[in-house]
């Protein structure tokens, strides 16, 4: 057995990880091996958390964006006490189990964000930040320090090669977010060979030249030098903190230093080698000695102490500062004021309309002010995206002694701004905003233009997967943003993002659908909703002829109808092509065609309804049916049925005036009325 304490404790965080992977004969032992040091010294001596109640609000964040390393993560989350057993972790990556090959939000206790895809935990960490600070500037008051805590993440080489990792660390160094602390697992090797093959740079002065603090160990076994650089990070105020932790992939295993050592089980016998190797016994397998378990149990007692304290600190605050208090506390429970929608503004009937974009922005600042929670921006593009919460301030940098903060924006340099600058970083801001989500207090949003939902693909997928509660904002959302050309002009992004599932996707038809569909992106708490808004100007509809706008909420509606609700043919469309379907069926109607005209904003919301909802809208008996949208065809048919027809694009766009673009590519009421008459002569 081993010698020290401390060595017996890293030795059962090694080991049981080895365990779970050899059992599960899946997974990846070489991390653990490695890092256990490192992570044995935060969670016993630094991590302020308490794993019976592992949602108190006030608890440090710490995520392993290296989650590859998930057994890692679990071994710890079982020996500190959270609702894990031995037995969970025996069933490491099996069916049904609390113990997933990758960590997963949700799924286990003590998982704050969920993490495998590399870089995207080191930025949801930095939103993580984002979120304590801007909380912290807005509901702290002197004597009364309510929301104190860090966040702190074990990143892999591999993390850093990634370029969302590259997008937030510079964002956060900028932003000064000294209460974010890395660890840097620097083993020099990644799944196929050594990091010399790839990954030459100096890590350390990159940090630097972004604003890190860097910190370097140069022996990840040395608990003391971890423990010490671990002290250095916690006392700088200003700069996140790096520390390059020099460690071993697969230590004390016969693959040590090798790539092998990776991703997959080190078989019987090597199990047995590193046991030996380590000075622990080779049965039996899952071995928690008492002295390390009852020492690393000592987390519970440690957190119930801190959050008792930190009770009796908000008793205290409230007896001051009633509301403010209370306002928090409404936040951290992700419940939506009273009254917040009072101010949402209920549009005029308008033949001009405006662009759903505009619309957007006038709901969203009609919004804010009764909802503090809203906060986020934009990757550089509020001036387009409308998204700018006016009058709310900036998220920013805090000023330290001798700088000048003149030139700041509106609201000065104030860490309780609720406008986050991205930059040119829409990888980073997806990401970001899952981290403040994830961290809670915050409904985050994040704008850009639809076309560059490619760039956040993946951490919309993973808001997704998690049932975050952030709102998409993308706009310039077809082909009618004009002169700006193909590489602008999204065409097959809302049939690739409606795949998504756990994502709500509401393309609103006109200003008042705008209104219903950020009511309904607030409402959602359990999912990530997606608003693809208009360049172009959309009329507002008069809704004393037609529907109401309310009907969005059910994903699609009968937005007109033919006498008696007897129509031979059904129009559908969403976004700026209920305007041009409405036009066609005034010109058929003239014509003594029965047309019903459908709004179809949501498909998701729409596919949730019962069926016989569904069935009231579009009748089965209803057979001629054509949906116009200016995307690709894919997904339509489940509407249209096997009689109908589609009106999109199957091919890019291209550069030209917008109204020539869309009588170039059919979006005409003439071409739509003649593939209606063609259906119905069919």
């Amino acid at each position: 057995m081993s010698n020290t304490l401390d060595e017996q404790c890293v030795n059962t965080l090694r080991l049981l990880s080895v365990d779970m992977v050899q059992k599960a004969n899946s997974g990846h032992p070489g991390l653990p091996l490695g890092a256990a040091p490192m992570a044995y010294a935060l969670w016993t001596r630094h991590l302020k958390h308490h794993p019976a109640n592992p949602l108190w609000p006030d608890r440090d964040r710490f995520v392993l964006s290296a989650g590859h390393g998930s057994a890692l993560l679990y071994s710890l989350l079982h020996v500190t006490g959270y609702d894990l057993s031995l037995d969970d972790i025996k069933q490491f990556r099996q069916w049904g189990s609390k113990a997933p090959g990758h960590p997963e939000r949700g799924h286990t206790a003590g998982v704050e964000v969920t993490t495998g895809p590399l870089g995207q935990g080191l930025a949801n960490a930095v939103g993580m930040a984002i979120a304590e600070a801007h909380l912290a500037a807005r509901y702290n008051r002197e004597g009364h320090a309510i929301v104190d805590h860090r966040t702190w993440a074990i990143v892999s080489d591999g993390d850093l090669m990634e370029g969302v990792a590259s997008e937030a660390a510079s964002l956060a160094g900028h932003l000064r977010l000294g209460k974010l602390i890395c660890l840097y697992d620097n083993n020099s090797v990644t799944l196929s060979a050594g990091t010399d093959m790839t990954f030459s740079e100096d890590r350390a002065k990159r940090f630097e030249a972004y604003g890190w603090q860097t910190i370097s160990v140069d022996n990840g076994n040395d608990l003391k030098a971890i423990d010490a650089a671990l002290d250095s990070a916690r006392a700088e105020s200003v700069r996140p903190s790096l520390i390059l932790v020099r460690t071993h992939l697969g230590f004390g295993s016969p693959e040590q230093d090798s790539f092998k050592a990776h991703g997959s089980p080190l078989g019987v016998a090597d199990v047995k080698k590193t046991k030996e190797k380590l000075g622990w016994p080779v049965e039996p397998p899952f071995l928690v000695p008492e002295p390390a378990l009852a020492h690393f149990r000592e987390a519970l007692a440690r957190g119930a102490k801190a959050e008792a304290d930190w009770d009796e600190r908000m008793v205290a605050c409230a007896r001051a500062f009633p509301e403010l208090v209370h306002e928090l506390q409404e936040r951290l429970r992700g419940e939506l004021p009273h009254g917040w929608d009072a101010d949402i503004p209920v549009f005029p009937a308008d033949a001009k309309g405006m662009a759903t974009r505009v619309a957007g922005g006038k709901v969203m600042n009609a919004i804010a002010p009764k909802l503090p929670a809203l906060c986020g921006g934009s990757a550089d593009l509020d001036p387009s995206t409308h998204t700018e919460l006016k009058g709310l301030g900036d998220f920013n940098p805090p000023i330290q002694p001798g700088e000048d903060s003149e030139g700041s924006d509106a609201g000065g340099w104030s860490r309780a701004g609720r406008n986050v600058h991205f930059g040119v970083r829409e990888h980073a801001m997806g990401a970001i905003v899952n981290g403040l989500a994830a961290h809670g207090g915050c409904i985050g949003y994040g704008s850009t233009f639809l076309i560059f939902s490619d760039y956040m693909r993946p951490p919309i997928r993973l808001a997704a997967l998690m049932g975050l509660h952030v709102v998409h904002v993308f706009t310039h959302d077809s082909l009618a943003l004009g002169e700006d050309g193909p590489t602008h002009q999204p065409i097959e992004q809302l049939a690739s993002l409606r795949a998504v599932p756990g994502l709500t996707l509401i393309r609103p038809g006109d200003a008042n659908e705008t209104a219903v569909a950020w009511k309904v992106a607030l409402e959602a708490r359990d999912r990530p909703v997606l608003l693809a808004l208009t360049r172009q100007l959309v009329a507002t509809l008069d809704r004393s002829r037609y529907a109401s706008a309310e009907g969005l909420r059910r994903g699609a509606y009968v937005l007109s109808d033919a006498r008696d609700n007897a129509p031979a043919l059904i129009l559908m469309a969403s976004g700026s092509e209920v305007g041009l379907i409405l036009a066609a069926a005034d010109r058929l109607g003239a014509e003594g065609v029965a047309v019903r005209c459908v709004s179809v904003p949501s498909w998701d919301l729409f596919d949730a309804q019962p069926a016989t909802y569904r069935d009231e809208v579009l009748p089965p008996k209803v057979t001629a049916r054509l949906a116009v949208e200016l995307g690709v065809e894919q997904g339509w048919h489940r509407y249209v049925g096997e009689r109908g027809d589609m009106l999109g694009i199957d091919r890019f766009g291209a550069s030209a005036p917008a109204d020539v673009l869309l009588e170039k590519y059919g979006f005409t009421v003439d071409n739509v009325v003649a593939r209606a008459r063609k259906l119905l002569a069919a």
